[in-house]
């Protein structure tokens, strides 16, 4: 049989439609893409140039950082600025988005750390 939901959970999502449930896909999709929430928790971080990047996540090659880097400019997440000195500089920091994202990301972070044992395969 199966268990009737929470009332106080009902009342909280029943405000979520199907566009709001396509648009949380989509953002989930890219916080969760490969690589991109530890760049984006190396910039929170400080870290702001390419090679600190680099150093920060461990393990990711430099043509793929920036593919990233692109990606998340793109989804203005991250904003890329251009510093006009011999040699040209590129510095790279969350956008106000990216600092909420990091923001709401917290809670889903606990979330995980507390469930993920439990919901292993």
């Amino acid at each position: 049989m199966k268990a009737a939901p929470n009332q106080s959970l009902r009342n909280e999502s029943s405000h979520i439609d199907d566009e709001a449930c396509r648009i949380f896909q989509r953002s989930a999709e890219l916080a969760g893409k490969k690589w991109n929430a530890a760049i984006l928790l190396a910039l929170a971080r400080g870290a702001d140039r390419f090679s600190d990047i680099a150093h920060s996540v461990d393990r990711i090659s430099d043509r793929l950082l920036a593919a990233r880097l692109r990606e998340l400019e793109q989804r203005r997440l991250i904003v890329r600025e251009v510093i006009p000195t011999t040699p040209v500089q590129i510095r790279y920091r969350l956008s106000t988005a990216g600092e909420e994202l990091i923001r709401i990301l917290h809670p889903l972070v606990q979330w995980a750390e507390r469930w993920e044992p439990r919901l292993k395969d």
